[in-house]
């Protein structure tokens, strides 16, 4: 597994956003000291890619309700050992809404984010290193809930504390906005 063109993306992401320095420093940390880090066999942590989508107007972000964990999350999972992070992020889009015609907004990171899940049945508590990407929609904004969501939705930006309070979620529809204005 490559971990350079991963590093190469978190230096990148720490010139563009130095007041997340700390938490992108934390992250490339991570990926150095573990040629593992992804594959979820890692028991303290693994990558995971993940989407922010937006649809065509760049006002409406595809949230899912996520079947394990009980709460609205952009869509995103595991690496399972695949090195190219972008490439994980647009699996779980395909896979988790059934989109079809989307592309990313840019192949650089879009946000990090290092989060805890808590421990179930024989998984132990670990953490995610999170790797995020801005992906928009380009044709009709119809989906297909998976098995691993109670639900999807389009939300606006503007609503989106009706979902979600999470910080990481509040930060990424700012700098959607941002990106896309």
């Amino acid at each position: 597994m490559d971990r350079e063109p991963l590093l190469k993306l978190l230096e990148n992401y720490r010139l563009r956003y130095p007041a997340e320095g700390d938490a992108a420093l934390r992250f490339e940390d991570f990926v150095k000291r573990n040629p593992d880090c992804f594959k979820r066999s890692l028991r303290e942590g693994h990558v995971t890619g993940s989407a922010w989508i937006v649809d065509k107007t760049g006002t409406r972000t595809l949230m899912t309700h996520h079947r394990k964990l009980n709460i609205w999350l952009q869509p995103g999972g595991h690496a399972d050992g695949e090195s190219d992070v972008l490439k994980v992020a647009m699996t779980e889009v395909r896979e988790e809404t059934g989109l079809t015609s989307f592309a990313p907004v840019s192949t650089e990171i879009f946000d990090l984010d290092i989060h805890g899940i808590p421990a179930r049945k024989e998984e132990p508590s670990h953490f995610h290193y999170d790797v995020r990407f801005l992906i928009q929609n380009s044709a009709d904004n119809n989906y297909i809930v998976s098995e691993e969501s109670h639900d999807l939705a389009w939300v606006e930006m503007s609503e989106l504390e009706d979902y979600t309070n999470e910080w990481s979620m509040r930060r990424m529809r700012d700098k959607a906005l941002a990106a896309l204005s």
